[in-house]
């Protein structure tokens, strides 16, 4: 076996498919662009299933990378197999309708097996294939692979419900005896059971069909092969490694966690090994995802992110680990992935920032929680139960900001269940948001047959042309199918020359009108895409007969474009000025440019402040009134990155781009449309700065008459607001406003007083007033106070004098009313507790609550059922 580093595997794995015509397209991010049915990029062919379903040709029908990717559908296996991790690398070579099984097959072998390569020994690998799949056995054995090396699996077909599918292949590793885990006889002895010894490496899909909406499967206009090696798997077959973990890509990061935990050594303690798994696994996964712009946050990605870095800061406490000590993991992270990702060690000091600030605020409540979490535990076994209440699972979450998976994982380890249902309870309405952050867009479309195979030329002329631009009507599709003539309805569309710009890039597309050559309109334009082949596919609504052949003249509509480029060369400008406000971390992450306003999505980790919005939109208006030229040229990647272009979403673009520059300000790979001047946008005004998902912020904002328009009205608001507190001029406004707050404050202060006045001298009252039930005393009494604060002085009274063991306080405000149970803690030693009294009583309010064994209240919305709630209180403590 040859002796190669992860970082020579995978560039050999690249370098052979590259020899083979195939396009090395760089690793994707982690978060998926344009792409709402996934959380996170989780394998290969997730980056490329524009071309599998034939909504994009690309420019080579071959194509091979090393795909980074997050999977965390089964995190608790993370440390304790041998292979399961949560970021991955996958390795794969993609071919898009060019070469099939055969040569796919051929290929595989050879990589596999020549000494120029790979150079594993053919008796160790396996092979499985689909059962109906009779070619792919038949050119597995024309390689050379012995025909009891090929294994039928029924299983083995791919499919994702509706779009492509097919058989696939699997490629299976002989890792010898000594990783037998099993008996000889076992069903699952085999390669593709579930074993140690067979070790899958690659697999290899046969993408042949089109599952239809309706449920059947047709033959694809355009096969597909699509593969998948996992390089952590390889890695460790070339290393000889027990595991994934014994390897390149982890040791250092196992070392370094070694050297932090003074004294623990890895290899000699089986549950301090899968702590130093757990935590190398997780400390790549979030150095990447937070290098991908991904930020940690309380839903979405950003709950995964935090959740892996609390599971990897309690393993670490396993370890003796009380700092902070993630962040120092993350240059190591950097350093073994920098041949193939250097962009992760160059933002290593702002990723391990990131990762601190984690830390730093989970190790804050972690002891508590700890402390909680074992109490809970201790008191769960104590009353011989074996599951933990799912509503204090929530308040571990809630309140100390424990995961339920860790929660669960560290009572499983005391063999203990949680109470998983009433936890989803509690957490229903965050999981509602989480859901629905997401799309309900299918996964992958189905194959546009007509289109992939529609290569028509078109060319755009909208960045110069926009009026009584001529062009010939090519295509015209109905129903998909290819037409002469239309009359009527809606048709598709595709001319020789075109003046409307196709959506893209979240710039909108035109809208305008065709004229027939008598001048008369015949169509009204309603959209425009970008077909497979890169045309401009036109929607029109047909007013007249149209005829294929005919040579039509297009009208875009000016009004409208005009206020879609000024909103986007707006963009632009805002990009590069949240850049300098915030930092160059920031960077754009989605943006929609409408006639009206526009949409400008960023990654960054905190709210906007409000003094920074302000700068952000002087630097925007400074840059529009220093009346900037606007320019585009078309370049290479290459010169485009050397002219200092900012690349958005980097997959995106081809050989060719198209570089926009404002003055020297703002110079961005751009394919849409701009003003000439910075001038022309007259006024740029932010509307609002929100949060909409993990580390991701959105701004909205106008330009032009639109800005002018929300200026005008928020001054006509100021005055309005003037008149009502008096102020003799608009510049007086605010001075009169404070004065106002500052009257009501101290009327406030005086209420509070009253108040707190009334409640002494009720108490007095109240507290005489003492019941013996079942040989505890007990206050329970309705009082006329302002709120919970009003109880909660009562009781601090009511403990201070020691005038009962029970207090039970209820008060009505309006249509709500408040419950309070306090408990002496003598009383709680012996078994009462004020959580379990308020949770019996609060029904009969239309409510419920909790709180502490010695303290806890409730609200309800059934004023009329007090008197019951407090009857009910005698009732319940007769019964302890």
């Amino acid at each position: 076996m040859k002796k190669l580093s992860s970082s020579e595997i995978r560039q050999m794995y690249l370098d052979f498919f590259h020899e083979k015509g195939h396009t090395i397209v760089p690793s994707a991010s982690l978060v998926p662009v344009d792409d709402p049915t996934l959380l996170w990029i989780n394998s290969g062919v997730a980056t490329m299933k524009k071309y599998f379903d034939g909504s994009v040709v690309p420019d080579n029908p071959r194509m091979t990378s090393s795909q980074k990717s997050i999977r965390t559908n089964d995190i608790e296996n993370v440390g304790r197999t041998a292979r399961h991790h949560t970021l991955f690398e996958m390795l794969g070579n993609f071919s898009v309708g060019d070469y099939f099984k055969e040569e796919a097959i051929s290929w595989a072998w050879e990589l596999l097996t020549s000494p120029k390569w790979f150079g594993w020994d053919p008796e160790k690998l396996y092979m499985t294939v689909y059962p109906k799949d009779t070619d792919a056995a038949k050119f597995w054995e024309a390689t050379g692979v012995k025909p009891d090396h090929i294994i039928k699996v029924e299983d083995n077909f791919w499919d994702i419900g509706q779009g492509p599918s097919g058989p696939d292949s699997e490629i299976f590793y002989d890792r010898g005896e000594s990783f037998n885990n099993l008996a000889e006889d076992d069903p699952e002895n085999y390669p593709g059971g579930e074993n140690e010894r067979y070790l899958e490496v690659w697999n290899i899909v046969f993408s042949q069909f089109n599952h239809t909406p309706e449920g059947t499967y047709e033959p694809l206009p355009r096969k597909n092969i699509d593969t998948g090696m996992g390089l952590e798997r390889v890695v460790s077959i070339f290393q000889n490694a027990p595991t994934n973990f014994e390897t390149d890509l982890f040791l250092p990061i196992i070392h370094k966690t070694e050297e932090l935990s003074a004294g623990r050594v890895y290899g000699q303690n089986k549950q301090d090994d899968v702590s130093f798994k757990v935590i190398a696994d997780h400390a790549r996964t979030i150095t990447f995802a937070i290098s991908d712009g991904a930020l940690p946050s309380n839903e979405g990605r950003g709950y995964v992110i935090r959740r892996l870095i609390r599971r990897a800061i309690l393993h670490g406490q396993k370890l003796g680990l009380k700092d902070a000590f993630l962040d120092q993991l993350v240059p190591i992270v950097g350093e073994i992935m920098q041949s193939h990702y250097p962009a992760v060690l160059k933002n290593a000091d702002y990723i391990a920032k990131i990762v601190h600030s984690e830390e730093v605020r989970f190790n804050e409540t972690l002891n508590d929680g700890l402390s909680l979490l074992n109490q809970l535990i201790a008191d769960t076994k104590a009353a011989g139960d074996d599951t933990l209440p799912g509503v204090d699972a929530f308040k571990l979450y809630d309140t100390y900001g424990f995961p339920f998976e860790l929660t669960k994982e560290y009572a499983g380890d005391e063999g203990l269940k949680v109470d998983e249902p009433g936890f989803e309870v509690e957490m229903k309405a965050q999981r509602d948001r989480a859901r629905n952050a997401r799309s309900n867009a299918k996964s992958m479309g189905v194959q546009r047959s007509l289109l992939i195979e529609l290569k028509t030329p078109s060319e755009y002329v909208g960045y110069d042309e926009l009026t009584n631009v001529q062009g010939e009507l090519k295509d015209i599709v109905v129903d998909e199918k290819l037409v002469d003539g239309v009359n009527d309805g809606t048709a598709e569309m595709i001319f020789s020359k075109t003046p409307f710009y196709a959506e893209m890039g979240g710039q909108v597309a035109d809208r305008g009108v065709i004229l027939d050559a008598a001048g008369q309109t015949v169509a009204k334009v309603t959209d425009v895409q970008n077909a497979p082949n890169k045309q401009h596919l036109h929607t029109v609504e047909v007013l007249k007969p149209m005829h294929k052949g005919s040579t039509y003249t297009m009208n875009v509509d000016l009004a409208f474009h005009n206020k879609v480029e000024k909103n986007h060369t707006a963009t632009h400008l805002l990009d590069q000025a949240l850049r300098d406000v915030l930092g160059e971390h920031t960077s754009q992450a989605g943006s929609l440019v409408e006639p009206d306003y526009l949409r400008f999505d960023f990654t960054h980790f905190g709210a906007v402040t409000e003094a920074e919005l302000a700068k952000v939109e002087q630097i925007v208006n400074d840059k529009i009134w220093a009346a900037l030229p606007v320019s585009a040229i078309q370049t290479d990647q290459e010169t485009g990155h050397k002219m200092g272009a900012i690349a958005v979403f980097t997959q995106k673009y081809g050989k060719i781009v198209r570089v926009v520059s404002i003055g020297d300000y703002s110079i961005e790979f751009d394919g849409g449309t701009h003003v000439k001047n910075s001038s022309e946008l007259g006024l740029f005004k932010i509307v609002s700065e929100s949060g909409v998902g993990a580390g991701t912020r959105r701004i909205e904002a106008v330009t032009s008459k639109e800005a002018f328009e929300l200026l005008s009205q928020e001054e006509g608001w100021l005055k309005t607001i003037a008149t009502q507190v008096k102020a003799p001029q608009l510049k007086d406004t605010t001075d009169r406003v404070a004065q106002l707050q500052a009257d009501l404050k101290a009327e406030q202060q005086k209420s509070a007083a009253l108040e707190s006045k009334l409640a002494k001298q009720q108490a007095g009252a109240v507290f005489e007033q003492v019941d013996d039930v079942n040989g505890h005393t007990l206050i329970a009494q309705a009082v006329q106070v302002s709120g919970m604060d009003q109880l909660r002085q009562l009781s601090d009274t009511w403990k201070a004098k020691a005038y009962s063991d029970v207090l039970v306080l209820g008060t009505v405000i309006g249509e709500k009313v408040n419950l309070l149970v306090a408990v002496s803690d003598e009383q709680v030693k012996a078994g009462l507790k004020a959580g379990d009294l308020i949770k019996a009583i609060a029904p009969h309010v239309g409510g419920g609550g909790g709180g502490r064994p010695t303290l806890a209240q409730a609200g309800g919305k059934k004023p009329a059922g007090l008197a019951a709630a407090l009857k009910a209180a005698h009732e319940w403590l007769a019964e302890q």
